[in-house]
């Protein structure tokens, strides 16, 4: 069955849309590299002075996901440009096995 990894990042509203920029150049294709990979969704929400990024990728398998993550897939990876970005790095992300699917 697949698996959903769920990472959240909150990013000035000022600097949001140059955000997207990168996760779309820089982020994607990384997570694109990963054989394994099902579906990749990067969401978004405003809510006042702060953009909520919310990026859920659904894999194959564990293993798929670890290629991607390392050995512990529920660290949260970042990139360096993170660092311009983030109000602050969230250790760890949300994984679900998906036992249904239509």
């Amino acid at each position: 069955m697949p698996v959903m990894r769920i990472w959240h990042g909150r990013v000035p509203l000022q600097r949001a849309d140059e955000y997207e920029g990168f996760l779309i150049e820089r982020a994607a294709p990384d997570y694109a590299s990963v054989e394994g990979l099902l579906r990749l969704y990067f969401t978004r929400r405003d809510e006042g002075d702060v953009a909520h990024f919310l990026l859920v990728t659904v894999w194959d398998s564990m293993e798929s996901m670890r290629r991607f993550a390392g050995d512990d897939p529920e660290l949260a990876k970042y990139y360096p440009e993170d660092d311009e970005f983030l109000l602050e790095k969230e250790e760890r992300v949300s994984i679900y096995r998906v036992f249904y699917e239509r």
